[in-house]
């Protein structure tokens, strides 16, 4: 484990390789699971606020759970979660013309529509993070229909905190991802060294 101000993260973050595959998987993160996409309280808002945009982007599934329950709901754990369809599926998926799996907030993002990127949750998978009372922990979660992610990111030879440079700026900031890579890069040496012994 490696502490950074008041988060602590698992050594995986840095030794795991990962990059995403998506012609491979099609975006199966976004319809697979047992609940909803985790949220940060205040992201509940901005879901409601890009709703309009993204609206004729969505299901007709996916508008009927919206009109019922809200973007969100409260899981078996009393997290917050993006609302779901048949138990699995973001309620905030749409699909492109190949028929793979995409975000609707983050193609209206991209598209300069709205200024949400998407829940910091989705940006920063296959880290997880969870809170305690006097840090954040930030894990590598390891999920099976990431294979081919994981085969990329080995033969890339990309890590995961490199990987989610963006999320980890946009979550904790440029000055802590900083201290991230310099850790990375002395646990880097340190692992060279006693290979050669």
């Amino acid at each position: 484990m490696l502490q950074i101000d008041d988060t602590i993260v698992s050594l995986d973050v840095i030794e795991k390789r990962f990059l995403c595959h998506l012609p491979a998987c099609r975006g199966e993160c976004c319809v697979e699971g047992e609940s909803g996409a985790p949220l940060e309280e205040e992201e509940i808002a901005l879901l409601e606020e890009a709703l309009p945009v993204v609206w004729d982007d969505l299901s007709d599934a996916s508008k009927e759970v919206i009109k019922q329950q809200g973007v969100s709901y409260v899981d078996e754990d009393g997290d917050f979660v993006t609302s779901i369809v048949n138990g699995c599926e973001c309620v905030f998926t749409c699909f492109d013309e190949s028929g793979a799996c995409k975000c609707a907030i983050e193609k209206a993002y991209k598209a300069g529509k709205i200024d949400f990127y998407k829940p910091i949750s989705c940006h920063l998978y296959p880290i997880r993070l969870e809170k305690y009372r006097n840090f954040t922990a930030v894990n590598y979660h390891k999920w099976s229909i990431c294979h081919a992610a994981w085969e990329l990111g080995k033969k890339t030879g990309m890590p995961v905190y490199r990987f989610l440079k963006e999320p980890l700026i946009r979550r904790f900031g440029k000055e802590w991802y900083d201290q991230l890579e310099t850790a990375a890069e002395e646990l880097l040496k340190s692992d060279e060294l006693l290979s050669d012994k």
